[in-house]
């Protein structure tokens, strides 16, 4: 039998200074947050890495026009970790691993905080992604950046996509599940932890619940495509009842609080694990 997944180590890739109405529909205008931008290392069974999430496109974020370009609202405003380095790297090397035990990315979505380091695997590993958000990201029709993506990030030739329609086991242990709303094809990720390293689960929401709030209170995301924010809530729910029949932990995408919190506690847990 297959090992399943033996260590998650949490990465903040860097920040994002934004009303909390993005996160919290309706949330008074005059409240902000500096969220972490997330990601998410899991050490598979054969003891290579899966790299949940990419973070920034960094050169979009330091480069003066190109920032001006991609990040025009002048109520957002995202920053990194550093001035000069790929804040993916230097991640992986505080982990003690490099880019080349990273077997697989899989990203929740194509927003610019998510997929704007896919420039470090093109051609490298196999990218996995819902379908119907590749289809979206690739429509000539919507103006990527009108939906907070930067298509220099993901329409490129080089990458190996494996494109998924809907619940997909990308490995033993790490399961991609289906949680449209905040994007039309955003995934979260159920990750699974081998008995002999003391089994339990995490299942990692991303984008389909920003904040602790959206899950305990069930509400709605300020940021989802169409008309109504409410498509936010069944994603919620759907997480929150898996999360509860597995006895597994729900983890918010970018809680300022969770994040920095449940990153030290996996360090601690797994740090005599190599």
């Amino acid at each position: 039998m297959s090992k399943l997944v033996q260590r998650i180590a949490l990465l903040t890739l860097g920040w994002e200074d934004l009303p909390k109405s993005v996160s919290v529909f309706g949330s008074p205008s005059s409240e902000r947050l500096v969220e972490p931008t997330p990601a998410v290392l899991a050490q598979l069974g054969d003891g290579t890495w899966a790299l949940l999430d990419t973070g920034f496109n960094t050169a979009l974020v330091r480069d003066p026009a190109l920032y001006e370009r991609f990040y025009p609202n002048p109520d957002y405003s995202p920053s990194l970790p550093s001035a000069d380095d790929e804040p993916l790297l230097t991640a992986f090397e505080s982990a003690g691993l490099t880019i080349d035990e990273i077997s697989m990315v899989a990203l929740s979505h194509l927003h610019h905080d998510h997929a704007g380091g896919l420039k470090l695997f093109a051609g490298r590993v196999p990218i996995h992604l819902q379908r119907r958000e590749l289809e979206r990201g690739l429509d000539v029709s919507i103006p990527a950046e009108h939906e907070a993506r930067a298509r220099i990030d993901y329409d490129d030739p080089r990458i190996d996509w494996h494109l998924a329609d809907g619940l997909v086991e990308l490995a033993p242990g790490l399961t991609a599940i289906p949680t449209y709303g905040h994007t039309v094809g955003h995934q979260s990720f159920m990750v699974e932890l081998d008995p002999s390293v003391g089994g339990g689960g995490y299942i990692f929401a991303f984008d389909a619940a920003d904040l602790t709030e959206n899950i305990e209170e069930e509400l709605p995301l300020g940021g989802f495509i169409g008309s109504d924010p409410s498509i936010t809530i069944p994603p919620i729910r759907k997480l929150k009842a898996l999360a509860m029949e597995r006895g597994f932990i729900l983890v918010p995408g970018h809680d300022p609080n969770v994040w920095p919190a449940l990153t030290a506690s996996l360090a601690d847990r797994f740090k005599e694990v190599r």
